[in-house]
């Protein structure tokens, strides 16, 4: 596998800062990312049950690597309190050298 696929950013929404700060220490304490970036006040709007539903959330922006993403997402589901949380990973394709190693040193020394 390239480099440049071996890391990813993971997207979850959170229904609140607190909740987010949470799930964050959590991945981080498990080092399964290397950082958290937590966008507070954002507004989603989604279909939920047959309906369209509007709400404001946290966007947790997650930095891992591709090798670490089963171990995330088990944690992440277990620690969220959404019945269907969002977990979704997209591909870094480029980037800084020395940024993506730094998050494959913090993140692989933990599998």
């Amino acid at each position: 596998m390239s480099k440049r696929r071996t890391y990813c950013v993971v997207l979850v929404t959170a229904p609140d800062m607190p909740t987010a700060r949470r799930i964050a220490r959590v991945a981080l304490g498990s080092k399964l990312v290397a950082c958290a970036n937590l966008v507070s006040r954002i507004e989603s709007h989604y279909w939920w049950q047959g309906r369209i539903e509007s709400g404001r959330e946290v966007l947790m922006l997650l930095k891992t690597t591709t090798r670490a993403l089963p171990a995330l997402q088990r944690r992440i589901l277990a620690e969220h309190p959404y019945d269907t949380a969002e977990f979704i990973a997209l591909p870094i394709t480029t980037g800084s050298r020395r940024y993506l190693s730094w998050i494959g040193a913090a993140v692989e020394q933990s599998l």
